[in-house]
């Protein structure tokens, strides 16, 4: 019996030993995976993601800019470094992409976004991309030609300039426009994006029997500047209603032109159913004298307050935008693309990805969009994207057009 008791005991030993080896084996193999990832979501944590924008000055491009500032505002000013490139871009080229490749010297930059990217931005894109490739590099409303800036940048997203072409006049129609009057200046008309749109909306008034009429005016980069372009603007537009009428739709190419056409527009007649880069800021506020300050970064207020304005002027009716400013989500809204994929939250090239971006600065919009084809070779460009937004036209009340709904007739993405 005694015999038997000490076997037992030996047994329990042994099984109870094996147990404990077992435990401490299961733990020291769990520890390593704890610490490991651990040490993963500190190096996270110690590796910032830094966005750089790029924007034209306020007195250029100012929804742009302010699209750029409100992003910084949200992430901080130490994640997102903003820079301006020159007003004279054109003259100052070099100044223009060291401006952009500057921003690169940050060690932790992630993604560098030009609004507008103006004439230097591919080469920028290249010196930028042969230090530095990891750095993503995307465009808004590039003024290079889009095949050639595709093929520097990740990701260009432009206006919609074909669907807009046809789409714009279409509307014009609608409100029984019978001319639509097209305003720009040679340098802009050398564009692939701009004379393509002119095309368009030539064969537009076609079809709905409107007449179609080209005017120039002055470059506002070249020596007149600005305020010579604009004083051009105030002394021709009276002219130009006398001659085609009250029932004249008006356009222009350029974002500084565009106050001083809708000032008169006002005071003369005529139509203006969206700016080329729309938004109830561009032009608007200036044209109307009105104080935005108080509503600044709420564009429901903002466009509420422009439209009572435009009421009040007898303009309701004949005035049009987009109800979120298109350059002021393209900064801001790129911005949070670049974030968003630096994360691994959104796919690069993916229109829903790009949407869902622009949507945290325009809750109630309406976008639609498609990636560029070239005319020339029928190639369709996985990295670049046409945009656009439904359009509002200001009245009592107002009203969306549903231009994202339309569909827009295939013979139009072939005419150049």
């Amino acid at each position: 019996m005694k015999k038997l008791l000490s076997i037992l005991l030996a047994m329990t030993l042994v099984f109870t030993l094996v147990a404990c080896s077992s435990n401490n084996t299961a733990t020291a193999t769990s520890a390593p995976e704890e610490t490991t990832s651990a040490v993963e979501e500190a190096k996270t944590e110690e590796s910032p993601i830094h966005i750089g924008i790029v924007t034209g000055s306020v007195s250029q491009s100012e929804d742009d800019r302010r699209g750029a500032e409100k992003f910084q505002e949200m992430y901080g000013e130490e994640n997102v470094k903003l820079a301006i490139y020159p007003d004279n871009f054109t003259d100052e080229l070099e100044t223009t992409i060291q401006t952009i490749v500057n921003l690169s010297d940050d060690p932790d930059m992630k993604a560098i976004v030009v609004n507008q990217a103006v004439p230097g931005t591919t080469e920028a894109f290249r010196r930028i991309k042969e230090r530095r490739p990891d750095i993503l590099c995307i465009a808004g409303e590039s003024h290079e030609d889009l095949p050639e800036i595709g093929s520097a940048a990740d990701l260009v997203c432009n206006n919609d300039f074909v669907a807009r072409g046809y789409l714009i006049i279409k509307t014009a129609h609608d409100l029984g426009c019978d001319t639509f009057v097209h305003v720009s200046f040679p340098r802009h008309m050398a564009y692939e994006t701009m004379s393509r749109r002119v095309a368009i909306m030539r064969e537009t008034c076609n079809e709905y029997g409107m007449n179609f009429v080209l005017e120039t005016a002055p470059d506002p980069t070249s020596d007149v500047g600005v305020s010579g372009a604009q004083a051009y603007l105030l002394e021709k537009v009276p002219e130009w209603v006398e001659k085609y009428g009250k029932n004249a739709a008006y356009f222009c190419t350029n974002d500084a032109h565009t106050e001083p056409l809708l000032k008169q527009l006002l005071e003369y007649g005529g139509y203006f159913i969206e700016a080329d880069l729309p938004s109830p800021l561009m032009g608007y506020p200036g044209a109307l004298g009105i104080d935005l300050t108080a509503e600044a970064g709420d564009f429901e207020k903002i466009l509420k307050k422009v439209e009572n304005a435009v009421n009040e002027k007898g303009g309701a009716g004949r005035f049009g935008t987009w109800a979120y400013s298109y350059g002021y989500t393209q900064s801001a809204g790129l911005a949070q693309h670049a974030l968003n994929v630096v994360k691994g939250e959104s796919e690069l090239k993916d229109m829903d990805d790009i949407a869902k971006a622009y949507k945290v600065f325009t809750p109630n919009a309406a976008w639609n969009g498609s990636n560029y084809t070239n005319v020339d070779t029928g190639v369709k460009l996985s990295n670049v994207f046409l945009v656009y937004q439904d359009t509002y036209i200001m009245g009592d009340p107002g009203k969306y057009m549903h231009a994202t709904e339309v569909k827009v007739p295939e013979k139009y993405f072939s005419i150049k």
